[in-house]
């Protein structure tokens, strides 16, 4: 039996109407987003990490003048959120929270503090030890956004020897080796200067791997090195028309399960940009601009059966639905009334 009812999660800046983490369920026999409702009141939840088993869910969050992350456990029932613990540290929260596929380690990124760090976990999901932070260095060309490291993404490479930073301050791309629980710098990757790198995402294969820029609008295709843990640079494209002037930041990514497509969001030309991937070079085309149908559409994501696509406009506080052509990639606009404040990430328990 096919599953026609998925369950995602919103992350939020909680500002305006919003609260913290909102759950959603995805009808697929409707076509509609339906049951948005609060499940864990947090400040600023806004990136969430669901654990492979699906039996818990990790949101970043502020409390006072500490950052830090909330463990949950989903109930399998009812979908709730019960907060297990929390891992916090004083100074500003993470903008980026992942887990290994065993779920025996987390990793978070923070951007104001230009920092990695990296907490295991018990069987239970709680947060058990901090056990690595590591702090980058230097700036880059831009005096408004990099005037120092802004960590923007922290996660797992796809054989879990590695995690990979992401450093829009410094235009950087760093892997770290994690031996005996410890980050250990293995390799830096120097991007074109000012580009602001963000956010990655893996190429199935493991061979490539695709980054988005904040700054310079780009993808940048990578081929990935799994033995030393190394990039090298093969394409950059934009993500943009190339007569589109205003202001444009790059934002999400991410790639189909069969490695046929890439999806990245512009916060300004309020779009969906949609890449076809080669099959030989990895290398990508452009295949369509779609309307983000609201403003400063912050991340998006592909429901577990990759029929749909769930976009989120942070300042126009929708939540949209589209419906996903899998041999064209091409999306068609099914839904775009869904109220969510300030909506920043979305998951789905798959």
């Amino acid at each position: 039996m096919t599953n026609t009812k998925w369950t995602g999660f919103v992350g939020t800046y909680t500002k305006g109407e919003s609260e913290g983490v909102y759950s959603f369920v995805l009808d697929t026999d409707k076509e509609k987003i339906m049951n948005v409702q609060l499940v864990a009141n947090l400040e600023n939840p806004t990136y969430l990490a669901i654990c492979k088993d699906n039996k818990n869910l990790y949101a970043v969050a502020k409390e006072g003048e500490q950052g830090g992350v909330v463990g949950f456990r989903i109930d399998e029932n009812t979908h709730k959120l019960v907060e297990l613990n929390k891992g916090f540290t004083a100074g500003s929260s993470p903008c980026y929270v992942a887990t290994n596929s065993d779920g025996s380690l987390l990793t978070a990124a923070y951007y104001h503090r230009g920092t990695v760090e990296l907490y295991t976990l018990n069987e239970d999901g709680s947060l058990n030890e901090l056990k690595s932070t590591v702090a980058h260095e230097g700036k880059g060309p831009n005096p408004e956004r990099q005037e120092k490291p802004h960590t923007h993404y922290a996660d797992f490479t796809p054989d879990e020897k590695y995690v990979v930073a992401v450093d829009l301050g410094i235009d950087q791309l760093i892997t770290y080796e994690i031996v005996q629980n410890e980050l250990v710098k293995k390799q830096t990757l120097s991007l074109h200067p000012g580009c602001g790198p963000r956010h990655l995402t893996f190429h199935p294969n493991g061979r490539y791997a695709y980054l988005m820029t904040e700054i310079s609008s780009e993808v940048i295709v990578l081929e990935y090195h799994h033995e030393d843990g190394s990039f090298k640079e093969i394409q950059y494209i934009s993500t943009i028309p190339e007569d589109f002037q205003e202001n444009n930041q790059g934002s999400a990514i991410h790639i189909t399960s069969d490695g046929k497509f890439v999806y990245v969001s512009n916060r300004g030309h309020n779009s969906i940009a949609i890449f076809q991937v080669d099959g030989d070079t990895g290398m990508l085309s452009l295949v369509d601009f779609v309307s983000s149908e609201g403003d400063w559409p912050r991340d998006f994501i592909l429901d577990p059966s990759e029929n749909y696509l769930v976009g989120s406009n942070q300042e126009s506080n929708n939540l949209v639905l589209y419906k996903r052509d899998k041999n064209s990639g091409k999306l068609t606009l099914l839904q775009k009334d869904v109220k969510v404040g300030h909506p920043v990430c979305v998951k789905f328990m798959k």
